[in-house]
């Protein structure tokens, strides 16, 4: 009889042994890039974009735009939603720690069965009344982690929504001004369109008056004709898309087009941009996406963790403070206490591979999601070195473009002074005046594409966002363990 504690023990030992025989040794930590490859584009000393950067801008119309789209718009309920889902997740896998008490009462009664096991002849009565009232507890000992583990990636998917509800946020915002700078554009294209079309009038009013006269042949007409026709359908597309961008914009501020602010013309803004300096060093901590992406990393790796965990075995104690009595009058006596207390473990010998598969399948997914970051650093650093490279590539053509117009300014003056002496008619005015129009409406789609570089550079740097320390704090989350 001594010998059976040792046995017991041997046997313990013995399955223990046998549990943690296909525990898979600890796996490196994922590497992640620390720098975006971001290229040198010889233009540097820029600022980093504030939180609220459209109000760089100057633009009173613009700053309510954004500011009412950022505080109701519905483009961003299903980001909120996914931060909310992930907070409540993380009270949840919390919740599922710890000791749990739960207290149950129960009052039955019952009739004997007269051909059961214990006939009512022999125990003297047909009917019996059960009550039981009982406090119980529970507590499972995380001495390797997985718990730990487990709300640690709850946590870290809360970081990662939280990243990609201001993502969201960044992409409404630039996209309102964006689209109300394309109207402003739209709307100075449209003054120069109506300017060539009485520009285009006159000059039709000329040639028909000289074809009438004989001076010249009647496809002069029809030239002028086409000429009007075409400053017409200029017309008629800036306005309609002058609408249309109205249309998207109330459509991205969640309101009817009546109820969006009165839109003015104005000019659009002077663009004087630069990168800031070692942009591809900080890069990583301004981007929002890359956040999520690399939150996304950690809740991978914390699953993998919690997954492999689960070789080894688990321990739990369950205690019972509880009263039973079939006499319901006696149930609260000290005689009809039933106190338990047990201890179970639970060992994983062997479950055709489960574990080991589970295991594997958060190995794959923590790969997968380094493999997302990489891939999200790199885009971030293209976009970043495309909208610097078109916005240098913009500066310089419309530096050449204006000094076109400068040119044929001069050209313009020329011919207005030819008029007024007397030598020549007013065509060749007429003429120039159209070349400046379209030197001019040149220059405005240049500012158009510039300003809108500019947005697109203000997002790709990130639009003022920095990393909240903690979404959710959790005093179980502090470390880790390392088995």
């Amino acid at each position: 009889m001594k010998s059976t504690p040792i046995a017991i023990a041997i046997a313990l030992a013995a399955l223990l042994l046998s549990a943690c025989a296909g525990y898979p040794s600890k796996p490196a930590a994922p590497h992640l890039s620390a720098v975006a490859p971001v290229a040198d584009l010889g233009s540097s000393g820029g600022l980093w974009p504030t939180a609220a950067w459209w109000r760089s801008y100057r633009d009173p119309t613009l700053d309510r735009l954004i500011e009412t789209a950022l505080a109701s718009s519905p483009s961003l309920a299903a980001a909120h939603a996914r931060f909310d889902s992930a907070r409540q997740s993380v009270l949840l896998v919390g919740a599922a720690t710890g000791a749990h008490v739960g207290l149950a009462a129960t009052a039955e009664r019952q009739r004997l069965s007269d051909n059961g096991l214990f006939p009512p002849s022999l125990l003297g009565f047909h009917w019996y009344n059960q009550a039981d009232l009982g406090l119980q507890a529970s507590y499972t000992f995380d001495w390797w982690g997985k718990q730990r583990d487990a709300v640690t990636a709850a946590v870290d998917e809360a970081h990662a929504a939280a990243a990609e509800r201001s993502s969201a946020a960044l992409a409404l915002a630039s996209s309102i001004a964006g689209t109300y700078f394309g109207w402003q554009a739209d709307q100075g294209r449209l003054a120069l369109a109506r300017e060539r079309l009485s520009v285009a009038l006159r000059e039709q009013s000329i040639a028909s008056a000289r074809a009438r006269a004989g001076l010249d042949p009647a496809e002069t007409v029809h030239r002028g004709e086409l000429e009007v026709a075409a400053a017409r359908e200029a017309i008629a597309g800036l306005e309609g898309s002058a609408k249309l961008r109205v249309v998207s914009l109330a459509a991205l501020v969640g309101e009817p087009p009546a109820a969006l602010p009165p839109l003015k013309p104005a000019p659009l803004p002077r663009i004087e941009s630069a990168l800031p300096s070692d942009v591809g060093i900080d890069l990583i901590a301004h981007r929002a996406d890359i956040t999520a992406s690399r939150w996304r990393v950690e809740a991978a790796e914390s699953r993998s963790a919690s997954a492999r965990a689960e070789f080894l075995p688990d321990i739990s104690v369950n205690a019972l403070a509880g009263l039973s009595s079939i006499d319901f009058g006696k149930l609260l006596q000290y005689g009809s206490r039933v106190p338990q207390v047990s201890v179970a473990v639970h060992l994983p010998i062997f479950d055709a591979g489960q574990l080991r598969a589970r295991y594997g399948a958060t190995r794959a997914e923590l790969r997968a999601a380094v493999a997302v970051y990489d891939q999200t650093v790199i885009e971030a650093a293209r976009d970043v070195a495309t909208q610097a490279a078109t916005l240098a590539q913009l500066a310089a053509e419309k530096g050449e473009r204006e000094r076109e117009l400068r040119a044929q300014r001069l050209l313009e003056h020329s011919a207005a002074a030819r008029v007024r002496q007397g030598v020549s008619d007013p065509r060749g005015e007429l003429a120039a005046r159209m070349s400046v129009l379209e030197q001019r409406d040149a220059l405005v789609q240049f500012d158009a594409a510039e300003v809108a570089a500019d947005v697109a550079l203000r997002r790709a740097l990130g639009g003022g966002y920095s990393d909240p320390p903690h979404v959710v704090k959790l005093d179980s989350t502090v470390k880790k363990p390392t088995p």
